[in-house]
C-alpha cells in the first residue's frame, strides 16, 4: 500500500541482487503515479549527475524544488557506484530536504554499517540513516537473483 507516503514515511528495500528491489519500488511509483502522487524515479548514479549538472549551470536551487514537488522520491541502485564528497553532498541535500516531508524509498545492496562507505563520510552516512529510520521501515529481500535463475546462458 502507499500510507506510507501519506505518513512521509521512507522505506529501505534491502537485499541481493536480482531479488525484486528495484521491480517493487517501480510498482510503488507506478501506484503512486495512479493514485495521482507526484513521484521522482532516480537512479543515485543519474540523481547525483544531474544535482552536479544543474550546480555547474547555476540551477541547483531551481532542480531542488523541481524534485521537491514530488511526494515520493526513488533512489533505485544506492551504493552501486561510489559517490565522492560532491556528490554525496547533494544527494544528502535531496535527502535532508526530504525529511518529514515527503517519502523516500532506497533500494540497495548495502547494509546500513556500510553507508559509510557509499557516502565517503561516517558523520554523512550517520546523518542519512539516523533520518531514514526515524521514520522509516526496511524490507529485506532473500534469495536467489530472478536474473541468474532464468538466465538463457548456463554457469
Amino acid at each position: 500500500g502507499l500510507e506510507f507516503v501519506g505518513k512521509a514515511e521512507d522505506l529501505v528495500l534491502y537485499g541481493p541482487v536480482g531479488t525484486g528491489k528495484s521491480h517493487l519500488a517501480i510498482a510503488l511509483g507506478r501506484a503512486a503515479c495512479r493514485a495521482g502522487i507526484p513521484v521522482r524515479f532516480f537512479t543515485a548514479s543519474s540523481l547525483v549527475m544531474r544535482l552536479r549538472r544543474a550546480k555547474a549551470d547555476n540551477r541547483l536551487d531551481r532542480e531542488l524544488a523541481a524534485i521537491a514537488k514530488a511526494r515520493l522520491i526513488i533512489i533505485d541502485e544506492l551504493g552501486y557506484i561510489p559517490i565522492d564528497e560532491e556528490g554525496s553532498r547533494l544527494l544528502f541535500q535531496v535527502i535532508s530536504d526530504s525529511y518529514e516531508t515527503r517519502s523516500v524509498v532506497y533500494t540497495t545492496n548495502i547494509e546500513f554499517s556500510g553507508w559509510a562507505r557509499v557516502f565517503g563520510d561516517p558523520n554523512m552516512a550517520a546523518a542519512v540513516v539516523d533520518r531514514t529510520v526515524h521514520h522509516g521501515r526496511l524490507i529485506r529481500f532473500k534469495g536467489e537473483s530472478y536474473r541468474s535463475r532464468n538466465a538463457l546462458m548456463t554457469k
